[in-house]
């Protein structure tokens, strides 16, 4: 098959040099004129590859990740989930800070090379607790949690007006304040 396509090449070119009109040769075999005018551009009597497949692939990829910069991702990534330490892409970029290694790839970058490895895998087994615990509540009856109060207060700003909530939760007769905004603009100037 391969050399079937190279023969229509070939044929192709010597008709186009003998000066058969470029309708005749595309319409008998098939092709466009790109097709045509693509392969009498290459022809070179020197070179007799002049007729096969090129790459299109780039020459150059200048911003390809080194090998050996892959290769110390992988070992960074080894290293901590065999300490048990958090193994993911910024954890991998903080140790390679710390051991001095340039250039540094990105974090989109790390998450390739593990994802290209087949390092992606989480962890087996049960989580286990680190010893810190999670702030909650204290809360030792059923919906003791669940009563809260809104407020919002008009606050004025440069571009519209800030509405400031008030907003209070509250837990076994305790106060729990939380703030924030947000701002409304008006269509009015």
């Amino acid at each position: 098959m391969e050399n079937e396509i190279k023969q229509h090449r070939i044929l192709a070119v010597q008709r186009f040099k003998a000066g058969e009109s470029s309708e005749s040769i595309c319409a008998s075999l098939g092709k466009s004129k790109f097709w045509l005018y693509k392969w009498v551009r290459r022809y070179n009597e020197d070179d007799v590859s002049w007729c096969e497949d090129r790459s299109c692939r780039p020459l150059a990829t200048p911003n390809h990740t080194p090998p050996e910069i892959e290769e110390i991702v992988k070992m960074v990534r080894l290293s901590l989930y065999n300490q048990d330490l958090f193994c993911g892409a910024q954890a991998i970029l903080w140790e390679m800070e710390e051991l001095g290694v340039k250039p540094l790839p990105s974090i989109r970058t790390i998450n390739r090379i593990l994802a290209k490895n087949e390092l992606t895998h989480r962890r087996t087994g049960r989580y286990e607790a680190k010893g810190t615990a999670y702030p909650a509540l204290p809360s030792t009856l059923p919906n003791q949690t669940h009563q809260a109060r809104f407020g919002w207060s008009v606050l004025p700003g440069r571009a519209g007006s800030f509405l400031q909530p008030e907003y209070r939760r509250y837990c076994n007769g305790q106060v729990w304040p939380v703030s924030f905004a947000f701002q409304v603009r008006s269509n009015n100037p």
